[in-house]
């Protein structure tokens, strides 16, 4: 007797815990952060901050480059009239001068990819924030991001685009 009243027992949680379930509505919704992130404000000077670093960074290595083209050239039509010293001093100078053309090129690239990352973090910061506030605010269980590429498919009829409302809390139009 006492084993039939803890299966009974047992089977009437599970069938409370199945209506239960039923019963809730799952919501889902999505968003393309690219798009978002792209109507921002901020987005057009942070662009702009990094295109003037990118070209400031061009412009020096492009400096470097006429200067040993220029000692490049000297040499070239001098270079019979050089004693063997002078010839290794100079090749040497324009062998220095590449490879320092060489360090600034990966030195330049490491600190565009670090300008990026600082004059972007605080909109991803943001977008993030607005992003999680709205699903809070909208009793949402999971917001994806199709812009991350990580999504293979959801159903649009059955999932919500919640752009206009992150645009919203961000006071964007």
């Amino acid at each position: 007797m006492r084993r039939f009243i803890s299966i009974a027992s047992f089977m009437i949680v599970i069938a409370l815990a199945g209506q239960s379930v039923k019963a809730q509505s799952f919501k889902f919704g999505h968003i393309n952060s690219d798009e978002l992130i792209q109507t921002m404000p901020e987005y057009d000077s942070a662009t702009v901050t990094l295109e003037k670093f990118r070209k400031e960074l061009v412009n020096a290595l492009e400096l470097m480059q006429v200067e040993l083209n220029t000692k490049s050239e000297a040499y070239q039509k001098d270079s019979k009239n050089f004693s063997d010293i002078v010839k290794q001093t100079k090749e040497q100078e324009l062998m220095d001068m590449n490879k320092r053309i060489q360090d600034f090129q990966t030195n330049a690239q490491t600190q565009l990819q670090n300008k990026q990352s600082e004059v972007f973090q605080p909109i991803y910061a943001k977008v993030d924030k607005a992003i999680k506030d709205v699903g809070k605010e909208n009793g949402f269980l999971y917001i994806f991001d199709v812009a991350k590429g990580a999504l293979l498919y959801f159903d649009e009829t059955k999932s919500t685009n919640v752009l206009s409302m992150v645009k919203a809390k961000l006071g964007l139009k």
